[in-house]
């Protein structure tokens, strides 16, 4: 728990929030302007895969570098702490720290789910296998005609089946399709032309293929509402989709929506099928009645309102409270001084900046202060720079206490100072008797030695971790 890696991953399951109640928004106005089931269906298979490349950028993006530099400068006097201003650590770094918390349940809540699709795939292949049968020639010859006629590339077989009510697709590199047992023998044939095609097409469009990575994308970020949203939006749309090819090849809108009328309302099912998504409003669609109860609105409007309520939540995460914006420093130039470069000033820096007595000269002190600083002069990035804000924003969202913010605790002062450690060996469990620790190896620190091993230590068990020196090192 105690991990980089772990403190990411919490930390993007918060941001992806907001990212993913901002993806469903866009999907919700692209649904309001596409009428067509093909460019609905194009934008929502969009948005879903959009979810899980965000959440990885952003991992990457919040994942803590490693850079080291070998001017690091010596650890301040005790005195330079006690004189500089207390400050809060903001709301957003406290809820993102509580939030490494849930990386346990997301992976146990990935596992659940996999799992679930494991054993919907291993259905899948018991239904190929077990009470099945091959159609008649006259039937296989005819689903032939009819993938030719879809320019359907691969080889399609028709089988009969005991275990199956409805037609449904199963496989992806050699597709078969099942038709319950007796509806060759039993429907007109027209219909079961209707029913094929609609399979057909979902062989054709790859759907099989797409259910998969739905299940992927559903399984990963399984905990956010909008993902389950846009994925049953691909699947009412693909259902669609499929029947705009029947309606292409047989333009009988009467005919087919009698067709689906004729089959059972289909149970959950992993793989597509010809009464898959609400068949009502599949038959309203296809006799273009389309229903004008507000319940079409829904999806919407639970998207706009969940999108909003995230802004509003990120927006107030990210502002502390006027009570908390009080304990900081007073003016930037303090904050600065006191809180930014607290470890990392000398005395006689700030003895000259305190002497200061305009903003200007402030400003032109600051700049030269980095500027010493930069191990690559004359360019424009300044790499010490970047590192220094770098671990103050680790330090911050990663060590800080109930009581301090992370750059004023132990751990914090030492990260800012001498960067990441070569060794970290942590111990969470705390009790009276055996109290909570992290213990740091670094090779080598200036003005102390080689092999400098420092212990921290949470003897109230409170989040309250204090340095303790190896007595081989301590001076």
């Amino acid at each position: 728990m105690n991990t980089p890696i772990v403190n990411a991953l919490g930390a993007a399951l918060f941001h992806f929030l907001w990212e993913g109640a901002a993806l469903a928004l866009m999907l919700a106005v692209a649904l309001l302007i596409f009428r067509q089931a093909q460019a609905r269906y194009v934008a929502a298979c969009a948005v879903l895969l959009a979810m899980p490349v965000a959440f990885v950028v952003t991992l990457a993006l919040l994942y803590p570098h490693t850079l080291t530099f070998s001017n690091l400068v010596l650890l301040p006097e005790q005195a330079s702490l006690t004189a500089s201003s207390p400050a809060t650590v903001t709301p957003a770094n406290g809820f993102q720290d509580y939030m490494r918390w849930f990386v346990p349940v997301w992976f146990a809540g990935i596992a659940l789910f996999y799992l679930r699709s494991l054993g919907s795939w291993i259905g899948v292949v018991r239904l190929r296998r077990v009470g099945v049968s091959a159609a008649t020639p006259e039937w296989q010859k005819r689903v032939a005609e009819l993938a030719s006629r879809l320019r359907v590339n691969s080889v399609v077989t028709l089988f009969e089946s005991r275990l199956v009510d409805v037609p449904v697709v199963a496989g992806f590199l050699r597709p078969v399709i099942l038709m319950p047992a007796g509806f060759l023998a039993g429907m007109p044939p027209e219909q079961l032309e209707y029913l094929l095609i609609h399979e057909l097409a979902h062989v054709r469009r790859l759907d099989y293929f797409v259910n998969l990575l739905q299940k992927a994308v559903e399984g990963l970020l399984f905990y956010h509402p909008a993902v389950w949203w846009v994925s049953s939006v691909i699947a009412k749309e693909r259902e669609n989709c499929c029947d705009d090819v029947v309606l292409s090849i047989h333009p009988e809108p009467g005919r087919y929506a009698s067709t689906l009328a004729a089959l059972e309302q289909s149970r959950w099912s992993a793989v597509p099928a010809a009464s898959g998504g609400n068949l009502s409003q599949r038959i309203r669609r296809i006799l273009k009645r389309p229903e004008r109860s507000h319940v079409a609105h829904t999806p919407v409007l639970a998207t706009v309102l969940l999108g909003i309520s995230v802004a509003f939540v990120f927006a107030a995460l990210q502002n502390p409270a006027p009570a908390a914006q009080a304990q900081t420093a007073s003016t930037p130039w303090e904050k600065w001084v006191k809180e930014d470069v607290v470890y990392i000033i000398q005395d006689d820096e700030r003895r000259a900046f305190n002497n200061l007595t305009t903003d200007e000269e402030r400003e032109k002190f600051v700049e030269q202060f980095w500027l010493r600083r930069d191990p690559t002069p004359g360019t424009a990035e300044n790499e010490f720079k970047e590192e220094h804000y770098r671990r103050i924003n680790f330090v911050n969202s990663r060590f800080a206490s109930p009581t301090m913010p992370g750059w004023k605790t132990d751990r914090g002062r030492i990260y800012i100072s001498f960067g990441p450690p070569e060794e970290i060996d942590s111990h969470t469990s705390c009790s009276a008797s055996t109290p909570a620790y992290d213990e740091w190896r670094y090779r080598w620190i200036e003005g102390i030695g080689n092999n400098v091993l420092l212990r921290f230590q949470d003897e109230s068990c409170t989040g309250e971790y204090r340095m303790t020196m190896d007595p081989a090192v301590a001076k």
